[in-house]
């Protein structure tokens, strides 16, 4: 707040009509710049200086310097009306001294450093000083906007300042001990009357006070940080925290609404000058909503955070820094939190995606693959669920463009191509789509080279691209586009040339379970884009190695998980339990059962 503000000013921002004042004056505005132009041209025309013979030119020069001396002027000085003659005041517009005081507002706010004081948005309240007075006098010196008022806007005419009198004297004693060294202790009493400002009134000064007390929240534990409040019960600090993610998104798409198109993208608001008052507070918020979430270990409390902080998303979305941080802590959760809470990331990180900015699009699509391939390292029975999550929701990321998906699906299936070229060690120079036509087996790569390709993550990702291709060269997806071919429709060949030889590249009975998975990808592809993939050569070669062990040996290791396994142990070669699930998991891939009975690819 800036000392300088009057009392008068605290009650009209309580009164909660600063919206419908500020329509109101617009209105009045056009309608006394057309009253303004018509007398201006009636002075200025040679007929008009005729009828006005007692009019001279001192008096003209110094009407002149009246209107001069507008500029500057403050939103005090200026709706007291001490410098307007009884003479002029159905000439002058009290907007066009309020925009220019905007402006002057606009230069002191970029002054502000400190992140506690926010001064400038209280600014935004401070429109409303001698309204009553002014409301008085409306009758008499605009008849016709009165009357517009008393049928749109009664509750503006039915203003009382003496109602929020109370208010009033309780937020100026808050002013005066916040202005004191000592740091005042947050309480329930204090939390609820912002609250019920919020609520009622939309607030931005009571907004502004909250946020204050949800940085010192947040940074309360550190030694370098200057905090505003001090909070000393825990139950506080919950509501505290709940309160400003709850309340703030409320009162921003109150004050300034932002548009969400036909194709489920977001557009940002318009650059008001209240908006860009707001800018600064609102990015200071957001970065303590980043940092706070990296403090929480309750999954409830995180996936509020993340859910109500995707709201904020179309008034940060010009600070790229703000995006980078905010991309970078929902694939942490995506990938590492509570299945709650992955869900909440994910769904925070499509509405980035829905963002009009394409490089925003590059941002999501390059971070999610890339966060899918490091959680996909080590798999077991504990992760595999985890797993099969992230990869059936990153798939609908990407198909939620498929142009701009292209270009990332291309170049991350090209890098599986060079895996597995540098493990064939091929000689010769060939194209990328023709890299596996000739296959040299007779001389077999080397047990380093093979890792390249023999391991979870280019498993998964030869699954995920699976996932992604079927998921948009569907039919249903093909028909709802009117026929039209997916964008993404030609990687499907390249795609099969690199699992097909990944397959062909080791064919001995411990790999077995390595084919199974992307022989499992391949029939799920092949079903969705309607596409023939020959897979009978490389399920013949497992059935004839099968049958040719005619008497398994008995053994009392355990079952093992194929789910889990892509190398079988030396110690399963020509057991009965090998050979007999390898049978099972082959019958039901090849059409017995179906693809529904496969828990792998979703």
């Amino acid at each position: 707040m800036v000392k300088g503000s009057k009392k008068a000013t605290r009650k009209f921002a309580q009164s909660g009509q600063l919206k419908k004042t500020i329509q109101a004056r617009r209105k009045h505005q056009q309608i006394q710049k057309k009253i303004t132009k018509k007398q201006t041209g009636k002075k200025s025309g040679a007929n008009a200086r005729e009828e006005d013979g007692e009019e001279d030119q001192d008096e003209v020069e110094e009407k002149g310097s009246k209107s001069k001396s507008l500029k500057g002027m403050s939103v005090d000085d200026f709706l007291g009306g001490g410098f307007i003659d009884e003479d002029d005041e159905d000439v002058v517009s009290d907007a066009e001294g309020l925009d220019e005081d905007e402006e002057g507002e606009d230069e002191d706010e970029e002054g502000l450093d400190d992140d506690h004081s926010f001064a400038s948005v209280d600014d935004l309240e401070d429109e409303g000083v001698n309204h009553l007075e002014e409301l008085s006098k409306l009758a008499e010196k605009d008849p016709e906007f009165y009357k517009y008022l008393q049928e749109n806007d009664r509750e503006l005419l039915d203003f009382d300042p003496n109602a929020i009198e109370e208010d009033s004297e309780e937020e100026a004693e808050e002013d005066d001990a916040m202005e004191t060294d000592k740091i005042p202790v947050l309480t329930k009493q204090v939390l609820q009357k912002w609250q019920k400002a919020l609520l009622e009134q939309r607030s931005l000064r009571a907004l502004r006070k909250l946020l204050i007390a949800f940085r010192s929240a947040a940074h309360m534990n550190e030694e370098d940080q200057v905090v505003a409040w001090t909070v000393d019960s825990p139950s506080v600090y919950n509501k505290l925290v709940i309160t400003a993610l709850r309340y703030t998104p409320v009162v921003l798409e109150h004050h300034c609404p932002y548009k969400t198109l036909a194709n489920g993208k977001f557009k940002a608001p318009a650059q008001t000058h209240k908006l860009k008052t707001l800018q600064k507070m609102i990015l200071s918020y957001f970065h303590n909503v980043i940092h706070i979430t990296s403090q929480m270990s309750d999954p409830d409390m995180l996936k509020l955070a993340v859910s109500e902080s995707a709201k904020l998303l179309p008034y940060v979305v010009s600070s790229r820094r703000a995006v980078k941080q905010y991309l970078k802590a929902c694939l942490e959760l995506w990938s590492t939190a509570d299945d709650t809470v992955r869900i909440a990331a994910f769904l925070a990180i499509r509405k980035l995606a829905s963002a009009t900015d394409e490089s925003i699009m590059d941002m999501v699509l390059k971070g999610t693959y890339l966060a899918l391939v490091r959680s996909c390292k080590s798999t077991s029975a504990h992760t595999l669920p985890s797993i099969l999550l992230m990869k059936n929701s990153a798939s609908e990321i990407f198909c939620m463009d498929h142009a701009a998906a292209y270009q990332h699906a291309f170049g991350y299936i090209r890098q599986l191509a060079i895996h597995l070229r540098n493990s064939m060690k091929m000689k010769t120079k060939v194209g990328f789509i023709y890299l596996f036509v000739s296959t040299d087996l007779a001389h077999p790569p080397s047990q380093e080279s093979f890792k390249q390709v023999y391991n979870w993550q280019f498993v998964h990702s030869i699954d995920f691209w699976s996932l992604v291709l079927a998921r948009a060269c569907d039919a249903q997806a093909t028909a709802e586009k009117g026929g039209e071919d997916s964008a993404l429709k030609p990687l499907v060949y390249p795609l099969v040339q690199v699992a097909t030889g990944a397959i062909k590249l080791i064919s001995n009975a411990r790999s077995f379970p390595f084919h199974f998975h992307l022989l499992r990808s391949l029939i799920h592809l092949s079903r969705h884009t309607r596409t023939y993939i020959p897979l009978a050569p490389h399920l013949l070669p497992i059935l004839t190695t099968l049958l040719a062990t005619s008497k398994p040996k008995a053994s009392t290791l355990r079952p093992l998980d194929f789910d889990t396994t892509i190398r079988v142990p030396q110690q399963y070669l020509g057991t009965r339990i090998y050979t007999e699930g390898a049978d099972a998991l082959e019958g039901v891939w090849a059409g017995e059962g179906g693809w529904e009975e496969v828990p792998w690819g979703g």
